[in-house]
């Protein structure tokens, strides 16, 4: 009798522990302090964390070159070669969109004038008070667009600059990726291995369908634009691509520049055309088709999915718009998978591999 009473009591707990509640606050303010000091390095993190993501989708070149018989560094080589290609691609698309966008607006500055009376009377007609309306046809303003050109230009230079850390950050970390692959285990135990194994192929899966869904959105608009007359075309496919890229709002940041030329060069008509074509190519395919294709690589609900844009842009700067979802799973990765107890969590979030 003694001895099941002592099995059945409960386990003893040395000292009073900490409640439930504190431990949820504590861990709160540590987030607070690791994510300012994340936003206070962010010049230097984003970089780092595109170069990361461009060599966790770049490494599996390695494998079958390896198998061939070619040397460690022979494959480590031709990763950064690969790496050096897709980052030398995207700089192309950047700088042809942005010079193109930048040489276009002076043809058109008449236009966008004419334009702006044109939204401010209506707005007007509508009962709007003049400042009012004048406020919101200022979004066609041409000096507005001339200083978001010139803001352009800016980010790209700065884009430039972080791109020689981005380069120099590539090469390091595939050679560190081959050593850890020739070490065997990386992460030290099969739990952890398996966590980091689903990591790097969730995210490899998710920027390869985005980018396939990307480009096919892009030519199908930029072919539409370039039929129906809207000034520079391959600049709006371009940012169809890049926006293709950011979870939920991406489709209406890609519409809005070219529904606004419409709108400047054909009037309400052609600009009601833009938008129409735009819902029915991105919504069939980014809404009822790509998500079947990245649900299983991704897992995160739609709600958390919004909040990271928001989330990652604020901490790290536009690029967080783009590296949202993997810097979201590596979150999840790093803090809540590897803990038992973290099951509620792991299925708020969307994790399909979450057990109850």
């Amino acid at each position: 009798m003694g001895d099941a009473a002592a099995t059945d009591a409960p386990a003893r707990v040395d000292g009073p522990g900490l409640a439930h509640g504190t431990r949820v606050l504590l861990t709160l303010a540590a987030a607070v302090i690791v994510f300012a000091g994340i936003w206070f390095a962010r010049d230097i993190l984003a970089p780092a964390a595109v170069a990361a993501v461009v060599v966790i989708i770049a490494h599996p070149v390695r494998h079958p070159l390896e198998r061939r018989g070619w040397p460690s560094w022979l494959a480590t080589t031709a990763v950064i070669v690969v790496a050096y290609l897709i980052l030398a691609a995207l700089g192309t698309l950047l700088v042809v969109a942005s010079a193109q966008f930048i040489a276009m607006l002076p043809d058109y500055a008449d236009e966008l004038a004419a334009t702006v009376h044109a939204v401010s009377d209506w707005l007007a007609s509508l009962g709007l008070s003049s400042d009012a309306a004048s406020s919101a046809a200022s979004a066609v303003d041409p000096e507005a667009l001339l200083s978001i050109a010139a803001g352009v230009a800016d980010a790209v230079l700065g884009t430039a600059t972080a791109f020689f850390f981005v380069l120099a950050y590539v090469i390091f970390m595939a050679a560190d990726a081959s050593r850890l692959g020739r070490d065997g285990r990386v992460f030290g135990t099969a739990a952890a291995e398996a966590i980091g194994t689903r990591y790097f192929s969730g995210v490899r899966r998710y920027y390869v369908v985005n980018a396939t869904f990307g480009l096919i959105v892009a030519v199908l608009d930029g072919l539409l634009l370039w039929a129906i007359g809207v000034p520079i075309p391959i600049v709006w496919a371009i940012l169809a691509f890049v926006t293709n890229f950011i979870p939920n709002i991406g489709f209406v940041i890609g519409v809005i520049p070219p529904a606004v030329l419409a709108l400047v060069v054909g009037g309400w008509p052609l600009a009601l055309v833009v938008v129409l074509a735009y819902s029915v190519i991105n919504v069939v395919l980014q809404v009822l088709v790509q998500p079947k294709f990245v649900s299983d690589a991704v897992g995160l609900s739609l709600a958390l999915t919004f909040f990271s844009v928001v989330f990652w842009t604020l901490v790290i700067g536009p690029i967080g718009a783009i590296l949202c979802i993997p810097l979201t799973l590596l979150v999840r990765a790093l803090l809540l998978e590897p803990d038992p107890r973290a099951g509620a969590l792991r299925r708020l979030s969307g994790d399909p591999q979450a057990v109850a």
